[in-house]
């Protein structure tokens, strides 16, 4: 198997991080490897926003508890906290992706998750597609966190891939080869 289907194969979604900054040039590594990232008509209608600031990102964890305790539907809420309490994972980093309101933003910012998460993968760091990120972005705070992160204008919040080590690895999921199908 070559390198980049076994990356592919044995990544997993990581959801205990040990809270260690990955280095200046992993980051700056898996940004690039963002803004490789393929876009629609190369609109690039995303920003990587690379946030190791601490304390912003226990703000937005925290705000996006707040919203989830506030739900009516308490799923999603009873869920976190049989894990932990915790949205973020204790992750000392994460990768911002606010889209701008244009076709096809959506789709190029799953695929620079895609990007993302393997680069980070492939540096030896374990990740987290976080769309529970934006429960900050619902509410009161979204003005606030938005200016925080240098949202440009017109930007709204598209995903955040946690990032860091793993402390506790686990297995990948067991792909369901019965979702392929072959037309000739």
């Amino acid at each position: 198997m070559n390198e980049t289907l076994r990356l592919i194969s044995t990544r997993y979604s990581c959801r205990a991080f040990t809270g260690e900054m990955p280095t200046e040039d992993q980051l700056a590594a898996i940004a690039k490897a963002a803004v490789e990232a393929p876009s629609g008509v190369n609109r690039q209608a995303w920003r990587v926003i690379v946030v190791k600031n601490r304390e912003l990102i226990a703000d937005m964890e925290a705000e996006g508890m707040l919203v989830l305790a506030a739900m009516d539907d308490q799923t999603m809420y009873n869920r976190i906290m049989e894990r932990g309490g915790t949205i973020y994972y204790h992750a000392p980093c994460m990768i911002m992706v606010p889209i701008a309101a244009t076709d096809g933003a959506q789709l190029d910012c799953g695929i620079l998750c895609q990007n993302v998460v393997l680069a980070a993968e492939s540096l030896g760091l374990n990740s987290l597609i976080c769309g529970m990120a934006g429960l900050a972005f619902s509410e009161g705070k979204a003005k606030e966190f938005k200016e925080r992160l240098g949202f440009p204008e017109g930007y709204e919040f598209g995903i955040a891939i946690l990032l860091g080590h793993s402390a506790a690895k686990r297995e990948p999921h067991e792909p369901d080869m019965s979702k392929i199908s072959i037309v000739e």
